[in-house]
């Protein structure tokens, strides 16, 4: 069966109100998660790092002036419900017990449609008899507000930020939420991601406790991970808590640069004004922003090795030495694969960042091309193709991702 085919059955299975969800060879489960380290998000003056046994006090006011303060998008993020509870989802060998090989599943920035990871995840299931969990990161898929796919009101909202911003690129409906509230309040891209890593850990510290129905305690754990999902596999892999991914493979699909070496400007990722205040925050201006943050330098300037890690993709130019050196360490469990023409995440500064400045990381990376139209946010489309292509492509590129996990 192919991948247009497998696009459409899986899309139907997924939003499909049945108690038992199987289609060909797959079964899909849904699986309640409440994430426990929700405490450490914007919208609140005190934070509790339960590692050290402090207290710090957030100096930085909520509200910035920058961005359009909407209510239905600058929310407190520590009150976001469907952020701290949500189901997500496990694709697994029909018929399966308890499988004994994992691989978890990271997507994309700003998105709320698992369906083109559906053909994926059944492709890396039925290619390795593995289970894949769809883990959503913070604030993205089911963890984002409702009120943020409301076309009508993201429409609205984004024609004003066009108004407040005369030479704004890239503005619209679908990334106007995410752009509004980073444009603010920058540093929701931090808290965000490591509320992400710690809702990983507390995955994998249930299933250790035996107590999922679908994955065995002892199982086996690999990483695949689009775009900037691989900063979260990334950190996982080097910072190896518990042992928890000491031997867990990672494969990085258009990811792997560090961030100032991407171009997130797109109308699906973020609108120019937001690219450009991230950048500054999280690039330009974040060494001064720590010195006068006590919590984000408790977190990434302490001995918080996640943080550390973090702090070190940033610039590519920061912490170099180290970031080699934890690439370096990995280097034989690291499998990167580019997109020619991808503008986002460009297949040279994959290189650049994985093989190290002196090109001594001996880490595999395959740059490969399209024989039809394909963008970064998109790369296997099912409108306005050849859908032969397509999957000749999709087969072609999943191809190299099992032969990593299986060898």
């Amino acid at each position: 069966m192919n991948y247009s085919t497998n696009y459409t059955a899986l899309k139907e299975l997924y939003t499909s109100s049945e108690t038992d969800k199987e289609f060909d060879t797959i079964e899909l489960h849904d699986v309640e998660f409440v994430s426990e380290s929700f405490g450490i998000l914007p919208g609140i003056e005190e934070y509790k790092c339960n590692n050290h046994n402090v207290t710090l006090e957030e100096e930085l006011s909520f509200y910035s002036e920058n961005g359009i303060k909407n209510n239905s998008v600058h929310i407190k993020d520590i009150f976001a419900k469907r952020n701290r509870s949500f189901k997500y989802q496990i694709i697994k060998p029909k018929g399966a017990d308890k499988v004994k090989r994992v691989v978890l599943l990271f997507h994309g920035f700003n998105e709320r449609d698992w369906s083109k990871y559906l053909p994926w995840a059944k492709e890396i299931s039925d290619g390795t008899e593995s289970a894949v969990v769809l883990f959503p990161l913070a604030f993205h898929m089911q963890r984002a507000p409702k009120e943020w796919s409301n076309t009508r009101e993201m429409f609205k909202l984004s024609e004003e930020r066009k108004q407040t911003y005369p030479n704004i690129e890239n503005s619209s409906l679908t990334n106007v939420a995410v752009s509004t509230r980073l444009h603010a309040m920058p540093h929701r891209a931090l808290w965000s991601g490591l509320q992400s890593y710690n809702d990983v850990l507390q995955l994998m510290k249930n299933i250790k406790k035996d107590n999922n129905e679908h994955i065995d305690k002892d199982a086996h754990f690999d990483i695949f991970s689009f775009s900037v999902g691989g900063f979260l596999a990334q950190v996982l892999k080097m910072t190896n808590f518990n042992n928890y991914f000491k031997h867990s493979k990672v494969c990085l699909f258009c990811s792997g640069a560090t961030f100032n070496n991407q171009a997130p400007s797109s109308k699906f990722i973020l609108d120019s004004e937001t690219d450009a205040a991230l950048y500054a925050y999280l690039v330009k201006d974040i060494d001064e922003i720590i010195e006068n943050d006590p919590v984000l330098r408790h977190y990434l300037k302490g001995d918080f090795l996640p943080g550390k890690i973090f702090y070190a993709m940033l610039d590519y130019n920061k912490e170099k030495d180290f970031r080699e050196s934890m690439l370096k360490k990995y280097e034989n469990q690291f499998y990167a694969i580019s997109l020619t023409k991808d503008d986002i995440v460009r297949p040279h500064e994959i290189v650049n960042t994985l093989k190290g400045a002196n090109g001594d990381i001996d880490i595999r990376i395959d740059e490969m091309d399209f024989e039809y139209d394909y963008i970064h946010e998109n790369p296997f489309p099912v409108m306005g193709v050849d859908s032969k292509k397509v999957d000749e492509s999709f087969e072609m590129m999943f191809a190299k991702v099992l032969s990593f996990y299986n060898e």
